[in-house]
């Protein structure tokens, strides 16, 4: 989602506003004022533009997958036969849905999907991309690879 036209440039104190979030979106508004040197009425104002702008889009739970029976991750490339409009966004709105996806990215290259996501063991995996991928008439190609590891940054990008 792009931010809104009407929007205007991001300042240094928006910037930080936004790493701070970035970092831990439970960071309070109290400490985030603090930070960057504004009063909290004026903090929570900046937040509620960036939000307004679409520049905050939302806020997310990182949680523990083994906890919840998601012993294996994987990231799955899938090639379709097929690429109008129409066929992309099906699939997409099509994969969304299933708990075990994650993530679903749209690729250039010679893949045209990557797809993240987590399953109890093999023979889920193995269950997962006969029933959900292969047995789609606009799949061709679908490759998959274990996460063995899988971490986030917690610095805001800059540029």
């Amino acid at each position: 989602m792009m931010p809104k036209k009407n929007s205007r440039p991001l300042d240094s104190i928006d910037l930080d506003i936004l790493a701070s979030l970035y970092q831990d979106a439970r960071t309070t508004n109290k400490e985030i004022a603090k930070r960057v040197g504004l009063a909290p009425s004026s903090c929570l104002e900046r937040i509620k533009r960036l939000q307004a702008d679409e520049i905050i889009q939302g806020a997310s739970l990182q949680v523990d997958l083994n906890a919840l029976g998601g012993h294996i991750q994987a990231m799955i490339s899938i090639r379709l036969s097929d690429h109008n409009r129409l066929a992309v966004d099906d699939f997409v709105a099509d994969l969304l849905p299933h708990p075990e996806v994650l993530s679903v990215f749209h690729m250039g290259g010679n893949i045209d999907f990557l797809l993240h996501v987590t399953v109890t063991d093999s023979s889920h995996l193995r269950d997962f991309v006969f029933n959900q991928l292969t047995a789609r008439p606009e799949v061709n190609h679908v490759e998959s690879a274990l996460v063995y590891e899988y971490r986030c940054s917690q610095k805001l990008p800059q540029f």
